[in-house]
């Protein structure tokens, strides 16, 4: 006679407005941005300076740390 082996329940995931520590998605950001074009009523602008202040903004409102700057390697061949 051979048992079964059921795998282990899975605890649920955290939902967005539980966990602090995580960085904004970009749909987020999107929308963020958007509000953003809106607040200043549709006067010119530039649309990556809007992201980067959502981005920023959301950042800010998580918690959560900025992104890290990735860093080339030099050529020590120069």
């Amino acid at each position: 006679m051979s048992k079964s082996i059921e795998a282990p329940a899975r605890a649920p995931r955290k939902t967005r407005a539980g966990n602090t520590d995580t960085a904004p998605t970009s749909d987020e950001i999107q929308l963020r941005a958007y509000q953003l074009y809106l607040e200043r009523k549709g006067a010119p602008g530039d649309p990556l300076d809007d992201w980067v202040r959502a981005e920023h903004e959301l950042r800010a409102r998580n918690g959560s740390k900025p992104a890290k700057k990735v860093r080339t390697p030099k050529n020590s061949a120069a």
